[in-house]
């Protein structure tokens, strides 16, 4: 086992911009790119091992093959052959869909998925730009549905101008909206499902308007999800992690570095992933293995990885975030 990189997932959408090509140094000419799926083992879009022995594998298929000395021995007894996490960037030249998504228990029943609870560290925003996460206003689900058919249910949402570095936590339940000229890295459950509440009326390539689930929402809204302000607020400190986010699904920090660091992961039951925001760095594991990382990319390391070094090479931001 060693650190693992993988080809990114580009994703076309109605919405997408024309940010995350330069951001991961592609060589690639796509237009409308909103999405590049990071780490995945969503059904047919698997992420594919991009270095080393295992190039060419998918990450369900690393799963099955090397089981807990890829996870962990919990998260395998816990997710058996399924990954629980998928990593993403979100580049959003448009406004993106108001949406929610369901918890597990929902999920399973409806989907025989996990629920989506997620994540959003803002890595770029254009001026004015802004967030929805969360209600302004209790309201019930017969508000819900007179709000959504007359056009006010934006008038209860809760919006928040943000800037670089900038944390949201999204449970499950809470609607929300990614705003136009927003950039963020996005971590959450192994899930593709949501529910579209509203689409600003758009329509697809065909001309379609797309499919909305007003009806399969009524079920996993949250109508308490009320707060000022969802942002998670964090103060950042140099050359040291800064927990950003503990929940039942995964952890993540932030590191913020000019200086050589070390990660004792000896106690820790978990594969952990590394996303570059900014800067560049080498990663150094205890089995001498060594991987270099620059702004958009990802490295996984295996569950048996005892510590990681990141070398910056000048000023380097890394995400952490592990089951």
């Amino acid at each position: 086992m060693y650190p693992l990189k993988f080809e990114p997932v580009l994703k076309q959408t109605l919405w997408g911009g024309d940010k995350i090509i330069p951001f991961k140094h592609l060589n690639e000419d796509l237009p409308n790119v909103g999405e590049s799926w990071e780490v995945s083992a969503v059904e047919g879009s698997e992420s594919v091992v991009a270095n080393g022995a295992c190039k060419g594998m998918t990450l369900p298929e690393m799963v099955r093959k090397y089981k807990d000395e890829l996870v962990g021995e919990a998260n395998y007894a816990r997710f058996g052959d399924k990954f629980p996490l998928l990593i993403k960037f979100i580049d959003a030249k448009q406004d993106l869909s108001i949406q929610v998504h369901p918890g597990d228990e929902l999920a399973r029943k409806r989907h025989n998925s996990f629920g989506k609870n997620e994540m959003w560290y803002v890595v770029s925003a254009e001026p004015g730009a802004k967030l929805i996460s969360g209600f302004s206003q209790e309201i019930t689900p017969k508000e819900y549905k007179e709000r959504v058919a007359d056009g006010t249910f934006a008038e209860v949402l809760q919006a928040c101008a943000v800037k670089p570095g900038d944390v949201f936590y999204v449970p499950a339940g809470r609607v929300h909206g990614i705003g136009a000229g927003v950039f963020v890295a996005e971590i959450q459950q192994t899930s593709d499902i949501t529910y579209r509440i509203f689409d600003y009326n758009r329509r697809d390539k065909d001309g379609k308007l797309r499919e909305l689930h007003v009806s399969q929402a009524v079920d996993a809204i949250n109508y308490e999800d009320v707060e000022d302000d969802f942002r998670t607020l964090y103060e950042p400190v140099p050359n040291e992690p800064v927990e950003l986010v503990a929940c039942p699904y995964f952890t993540t920090s932030v590191y913020d570095m000019t200086e050589e660091i070390t990660c004792d992961y000896s106690e820790l039951d978990s594969f952990v992933v590394f996303i570059c925001v900014e800067g560049a760095c080498r990663l150094l594991d205890d089995a001498k293995n060594e991987v270099s990382l620059r702004a958009g990319e990802t490295v996984l390391f295996p569950a048996t990885t005892q510590e990681v070094t990141i070398l910056p090479e000048t000023h380097v931001k890394l995400l952490e975030t592990y089951v």
